[in-house]
């Protein structure tokens, strides 16, 4: 028989243990650094966190906007699905709007993504909301001009989009002008929603050494 850990709180314990033996996390503050680690944990990469970006009120902003019952925007099922649901502090929504069915019109008519699209339909919900960004560079750019245009601003911005065109760009920009808002993101090409997801599993518990899912 192979010879693993199988033991789901020893995995748990060893992991965080490895990435505080590893990555450089002593600029982070308290909450920050629990962002952190759980940001490394989701992609292997110890330098994950010297690439981390944020405001100085980011974590507790978006601890708070969850524990006041704020939704959780996504720019896909993918983000939506990484979340911990039963461990959300308010039974918080999670909305994703990718599948509207009006979304490919509009995207058709103002010329851009699906993606991009989407976040058009997130101003009833977006003021003081927790925005979660994992998959598409056109997501961040469109949610920056619309909160240009007068779309009210989320508590925080979540910015982890990824790949290799428009991803640095949109991150770069986040964090040179944020709006207002408070946020968080990964400079360069790096991302994906297992980033951003772990960013708001982060805000709601924390580092749990054990959860049983």
């Amino acid at each position: 028989m192979l010879v693993y850990e199988k033991t789901p709180a020893a995995i748990y314990s060893a992991s965080y243990a490895a990435v505080r033996k590893e990555a450089s996390l002593e600029r982070f503050s308290s909450g920050m650094e629990k962002l952190a680690i759980r940001i490394i944990h989701s992609c292997g990469m110890p330098d994950a966190g010297d690439r981390l970006d944020y405001s100085g009120n980011a974590y507790e902003a978006g601890q708070k906007a969850l524990q006041s019952g704020k939704p959780v925007l996504c720019d896909s099922e993918m983000v939506r699905s990484g979340i911990i649901r039963r461990r959300l502090p308010c039974d918080n929504r999670l909305i994703a709007t990718l599948n509207n069915p009006e979304v490919a019109d509009r995207a058709s008519k103002i010329g851009t993504t699906r993606s991009a699209a989407a976040v058009e339909f997130w101003e009833d919900y977006i003021e003081g909301s927790v925005v979660a960004i994992g998959n598409a560079p056109t997501a961040l750019f469109h949610l920056l001009e619309l909160i240009d245009s007068g779309m009210p601003k989320p508590a925080l911005i979540l910015g982890f989009p990824v790949g290799f065109v428009g991803a640095a760009e949109s991150k770069a920009e986040l964090a040179r002008n944020s709006r207002g808002c408070e946020y968080v993101a990964i400079q360069g090409r790096q991302g994906g929603s297992a980033m951003a997801s772990a960013a708001v599993n982060a805000l709601s518990i924390g580092l749990a050494e054990y959860l049983d899912d």
